[in-house]
């Protein structure tokens, strides 16, 4: 195969925060193969809390592509398999690289990936548009500028309830809530009953990521779902997440791709456990990606390339009355900037 790859700073339409972080920017890895006279992109994102640069994405990608270049894809499960030996199990290059072989396998044989995942499927869940941590006029605005069916709530502060009732004065919108590891088990015993009454849906990941124990608790008493994202990054994570957690978030990027999280919402699916597919903030390569799998899960945060001042490349688009799948094979898509 011929690779290629470059770096690129994504700008956000507005800075974006979290309980850990606010940013600006996003800086990007996309990764290309191509074979046959057909090209597949694949995306990964710098991410602090994974102590994920470009840097080391680059140092990867360029240890691997001698043994992707004399390499023939057949099927991208195969790759990554290989893939998981030959970059020491760094998950987040597996993920661009193995998106990318998705991609490019779907365009050369000429088949939309959601349509041979899920013969007929006609429907998909709805994404949410997540408001970022700021002043709480600030976040009322992000709602009043972007009318939405259902909105993330970004928490992780001393006043959490206060943000939740003053948002509730400009939508009556549902809310899914994401503390994004930030709570005490007391704190969220406290507030997630309160969180209920405000027609918020579920929470995603209320507590630290390791401590499965004090959610296994909280699961128990919560009147809300309790959604693992931080807790369950890989495979090796499902057996806890299942017992502490009513549901998984699976992250492409987090997870090493396509091939694993597949196989993840099918273990979730055989426990019972609900499922989410979520997304960093990424462009519509990434995204892309992550929603061919739409049909497999209940909740979806598919909403990172509308976060961005300008994407640089389009594909499966994601509107408030779904998603909107391009005519194009593979992941359906093209890319808007050189490489």
């Amino acid at each position: 195969m011929e690779t290629r790859a470059a770096v690129f700073d994504l700008e956000l339409a507005r800075p974006f925060g979290i309980a850990r972080e606010t940013r600006s920017v996003q800086r990007t890895f996309i990764v290309s193969l191509s074979q046959d006279g057909f090209t597949g992109y694949g995306e990964a994102t710098e991410n602090a809390y994974y102590d994920v640069t470009v840097e080391k994405l680059k140092a990867g990608w360029e240890a691997l592509r001698p043994y992707l270049k004399r390499t023939h894809l057949t099927r991208p499960e195969e790759l990554w398999e290989e893939l998981k030996k030959r970059t020491e199990n760094f998950r987040f290059l597996m993920a661009a690289v193995d998106e990318a072989a998705w991609d490019l396998y779907g365009k050369m044989h000429g088949f939309r990936h959601i349509d041979r995942l899920f013969p007929g499927w006609n429907q998909v869940p709805v994404s949410s548009y997540t408001i970022g941590l700021d002043d709480i006029e600030v976040m009322k605005a992000k709602i009043l500028e972007k009318p939405w069916p259902i909105y993330k709530i970004k928490l992780g502060t001393p006043h959490d309830e206060e943000i939740v009732r003053e948002l509730r004065s400009v939508t009556d919108r549902p809310f899914r809530v994401d503390a994004n590891a930030a709570w005490t088990y007391e704190k969220a015993k406290d507030l997630i009953p309160k969180l209920a009454e405000l027609n918020v849906e579920l929470v995603e990941q209320p507590l630290a990521a390791d401590n499965y124990r004090d959610t296994a608790r909280l699961k128990e008493i919560s009147p809300l779902p309790l959604i693992a994202d931080e807790a369950c990054r890989t495979e090796e994570d499902l057996p806890r997440a299942f017992e502490a957690y009513h549901g998984i978030n699976v992250k492409l990027t987090k997870a090493g791709g396509m091939t694993p999280a597949k196989e993840m919402w099918a273990r979730a699916a055989r426990a019972g456990r609900l499922r989410m597919v979520g997304c960093m903030t990424e462009s519509s390569v990434g995204i892309s990606a992550a929603a061919q799998f739409l049909p497999a899960v209940q909740y979806a945060d598919l909403d990172g390339a509308l976060l961005l001042k300008r994407d640089i490349a389009r594909g499966v688009e994601i509107t408030p009355r779904g998603a909107r799948f391009p005519d194009r094979p593979g992941n359906g898509v093209e890319l808007l900037v050189n490489l």
